[in-house]
This record gives C-alpha cells, structure tokens and sequence, in this order.
C-alpha cells in the first residue's frame, strides 16, 4: 500500500496526485490520499490558507499512517509525497516507524527553497528509510546541474524525469510528453515497490 500525501499548493484531487494513484492502482498497488490539515479548511471556508507548520504536517501524516495500519491492515506500506509531502514524509521517517513502513518515494523534492541558495538536505540525511526521489531535469527547486553540486545519502536513490519541470512537464519542444514522463515514474515506482 502506498500513503500518498499532497504538495504545498494543491490538494489530493489535484490532476497530478490524481494521475500517479491511478497508475498505481493499474499497477496493482493500493493508494490513499489524504489532504493535510490547512487543505481541508481551505476546503471548508474556501479561503487560500499557507501550509501548517512542519511539527503539524508530521502529526498529521503520523495520525494518517496509524489509520491506514488500523483500518486497513497493509503487508507493507510506501510513504510518498508530492514535493513538500515527500518532504514531510522523509522528516517523519527520522524517527522510528512501524516496520511494515519500508521506504518513501518522493515526487519532485523541494530542494532549494524559493530565494534560497542552501539545499534543504537535513531531512534526507536523517531520514532511516530508503528514499527513491523523481526530479524533473529542469525542477526550480533542484535541476540537475544543481545536483550534481550537492552529496545526497547513500540511502537516497535518484531518477531523472526527462526534460520535466516540478510537476514532470516537459517543454513543448522536448522528445517526451507529459504522458510519457508519469508512465515512466509510474512504471519506476511499482518496480521500486516490488523489490
């Protein structure tokens, strides 16, 4: 099973969220979402509301988990994140967790913070789990020429989206589509899954 939780700008509706659970699901491999806190009263009020702090986001995404073990009693468990939720999902494996939790998958980590020049590298280094992260070639929050400047864990594997952008979208005049890019992270991610 696979607990799927949302970035910072939009919530587990959203096109992007959407399309990865649903491949995932093609693939065999059951997923919730969820939507943290501030999505769910933007929700209610319909107001724009600026994320939770970190310390809420990882008592939700723990209360999240304890559900998902409780309800629906998995084998095994994948944390994944679209971009800040990949984000939260390494901080929360920094402490000990259930040992059907097996690793997380992050989908366009936020490396560099908009205006920022140091990586956010803390979290990955004290993450305990094995950690798969899927970055576009061209992220504004981490390309690939940035990368290549910055040591990631031992424990952290990366794939390159080719030619994509924080949400995998390529640029109209790349060889790959925006189809191409999720089936091909899809694909990656059950095979990840699987071993």
């Amino acid at each position: 099973m696979v607990l799927f939780a949302h970035g910072a700008g939009a919530n587990m509706q959203h096109a992007f969220m959407a399309t990865i659970a649903q491949g995932m699901a093609v693939g065999g491999v059951d997923v919730v979402r969820f939507n943290f806190p501030y999505m769910q009263q933007r929700q209610l009020h319909g107001t724009r509301r600026p994320p939770n702090r970190a310390p809420e986001l990882l008592a939700d995404f723990q209360q999240q988990l304890q559900l998902a073990i409780e309800l629906l009693q998995p084998a095994h468990i994948i944390l994944m994140g679209k971009s800040m939720g990949g984000r939260i999902a390494t901080m929360l494996a920094a402490d000990i967790l259930p040992e059907i939790v097996r690793g997380i998958i992050c989908l366009g980590y936020p490396f560099l913070p908009k205006g920022k020049t140091a990586p956010r590298l803390a979290a990955l280094q004290a993450c305990r789990l094995p950690v798969m992260i899927y970055q576009g070639e061209r992220d504004s929050f981490g390309d690939r020429r940035q990368l290549q400047q910055w040591s990631l864990p031992a424990s952290v594997q990366l794939q390159w989206v080719s030619d994509g952008d924080h949400s995998f979208q390529p640029r109209k005049s790349a060889s790959v589509t925006l189809e191409e890019n999720f089936t091909s992270v899809i694909s990656r991610s059950l095979s990840y899954i699987r071993s």
